[in-house]
C-alpha cells in the first residue's frame, strides 16, 4: 500500500503515523502510546522512528525519512507493510532544536 498525504507539520505527522500503525491491527489510538526518537545521519537530524505497542508483545513500527520525504512502516516481524510519499512535510531540520 502506497498513499499519498500533506504533512506540514511535526504534530501532523506524528497523528498520521499513529493512526496509520494502530490501523494496522486494530489498535485504539486514544489508548495506544506513540514513542518516537531521532534519527541522524552524519550528526545532522534527517528523521524519526515511531513505535507503538499493543497487547501480546506486538510492536508495530514506522520510519519518517525526512529527507526522502517518506514514511515505511513495518510490521511486528519487521516485514514493510506500507508507504507514505510526502507531498508536503516538516523540515526535518528542524528536529535538532
Amino acid at each position: 500500500m502506497q498513499d499519498v498525504a500533506a504533512l506540514p507539520t511535526l504534530t501532523e505527522l506524528c497523528q498520521y503515523v499513529l493512526n496509520a500503525l494502530c490501523r494496522h491491527d486494530n489498535l485504539d489510538p486514544d489508548q495506544t502510546p506513540l514513542e518516537q526518537a531521532l534519527i541522524t545521519r552524519h550528526g545532522r537530524p534527517c528523521g524519526l522512528f515511531f513505535q507503538v505497542q499493543g497487547p501480546r508483545l506486538l510492536k508495530n513500527y514506522a520510519i519518517w525519512a525526512g529527507e526522502e520525504n517518506r514514511i515505511l512502516y513495518y510490521n511486528c516481524n519487521g516485514e514493510r507493510v506500507a508507504e507514505t510519499r510526502l507531498s508536503e512535510g516538516p523540515d526535518p531540520r528542524g528536529l535538532a532544536a
